[in-house]
């Protein structure tokens, strides 16, 4: 399977990684903000504990140190976080790495680090985080493709399953969502429509 998946699922909670990996969601970001070491450290360990042993892919936001030490695989920075982040050690704990811009600086900076995707937002408005950045459109997806390449191209923000299609015939490699699986009336039903896409593609 290509890495990270094409429904990229972005989550704040364990108990939101359980209920995914069990509908067999390939690719999980964990993103929970604001926590200590200990805390950190705490519910990466408890999320791995769910996805081990299953096909999903644990993705940890930003606790870099405890992705380390919990022996997790995947990592995804934002770009405070990377420039404050050992990469020499991200890299020795053989971590792949994703990381978020928004602007043509912010691209330089993570092409710079060599990742194995880039994410690209907010594509859309959305409410769910305020964003010193404008929605970036559908257009800029094409672009940002041509210019990284073969990197994985991921886009996130306010994005639907509605918006899909376009996104994906845009150039995006994967799609992250939160708000569309999170405050869905029927998250079961909404993850199912999405692996049904990426089933079609595969």
């Amino acid at each position: 399977m290509p890495y990270p998946d094409r429904f990229y699922p972005v989550v704040d909670t364990v108990a939101w990684v359980e209920r995914l990996t069990k509908l067999g969601v390939g690719t999980i970001q964990l993103r929970a903000k604001e926590l200590d070491d200990g805390a950190a450290l705490q519910i990466v360990t408890d999320a791995l504990a769910v996805t081990k042993g299953t096909p999903t892919k644990l993705v940890v936001n930003d606790y870099w140190r405890a992705a380390i030490v919990a022996g997790a695989e995947h990592l995804h920075l934002g770009q405070e976080d990377l420039a404050a982040a050992d990469l020499a050690e991200i890299r020795n704990a053989k971590l792949t790495l994703g990381i978020s811009t928004h602007d043509d600086a912010e691209l330089a900076t993570a092409l710079a680090a060599k990742p194995d995707y880039v994410a690209l937002g907010p594509i859309f408005f959305t409410t769910l985080k305020s964003m010193r950045f404008e929605p970036q459109g559908i257009p800029k997806i094409t672009e940002w493709k041509k210019r990284i390449g073969a990197i994985p191209l991921v886009a996130i923000g306010g994005i639907k399953f509605e918006h899909a299609a376009e996104i994906f015939a845009a150039g995006a490699d994967s799609i992250a969502v939160v708000s569309d699986v999170t405050q869905n009336a029927d998250p079961d039903a909404r993850v199912r429509q999405w692996l049904g896409l990426e089933a079609e593609a595969a």
